[in-house]
């Protein structure tokens, strides 16, 4: 018998002592997730040389389109100095330039087409340029800033007796007198 129970006792002890040696697991607690992060792609170095010359040519662009809503025309009604309503609007456009840019004076030449004597059309672009003027200075320009001048039919944009040319004849067009060259864009 004593070998029987150390059969026994052998058969008992080598499962116990094999399960002994069997390793647990081990709970393992989830690693807290942070919130996603968008990716952002690598940083490029900034090219100071190019980023100077890109802000230069803005400022060019802007300074250019400042002189362009200086120069632009505005026309007229035959026989008249009422201000259309497109005309307004590029007034409009000089206001913002002429506010930004305190030194700037400008000149307003009113012109008319060849129909009329010479007497009436330099009176009519007198008011025409008046006018223009008077809608600036309503809007706060200073009238120092603004001379006018009449040119009556003595200079014509376009040649031709035809309404066609007639309309671009009704005119008023401005010149930049003094501060143009500090110009700044609005």
């Amino acid at each position: 018998m004593p070998r029987l129970s150390r059969v026994a006792v052998l058969l008992l002890a080598v499962p116990l002592a094999l399960g002994a040696c069997k390793k647990k697991p081990v709970a393992v607690e989830p690693e807290p997730q942070l919130p996603a992060q968008p990716v952002t792609p690598p940083q490029q170095p900034v090219d100071d040389e190019a980023a100077r010359r890109a802000e230069e040519e803005r400022m060019r662009r802007a300074i250019e389109m400042a002189r362009s809503a200086l120069l632009q025309v505005i026309y007229y009604d035959y026989d008249s100095d009422e201000l259309r309503s497109d005309a307004r609007a590029t007034l409009d456009d000089k206001l913002r330039v002429l506010n930004a840019n305190p030194s700037l004076r400008i000149r307003i030449e009113g012109h008319c087409d060849e129909r009329g004597t010479d007497q009436y059309n330099l009176a009519l672009g007198r008011r025409r340029a008046d006018q223009a003027k008077r809608y600036l200075t309503d809007r706060g320009i200073d009238a120092s800033r603004i001379e006018t001048t009449s040119f009556g039919r003595e200079r014509p944009a376009v040649t031709g007796s035809n309404e066609e040319a007639w309309a671009q004849n009704r005119r008023g067009e401005f010149q930049i007198v003094a501060g143009g060259t500090e110009l700044r864009a609005p």
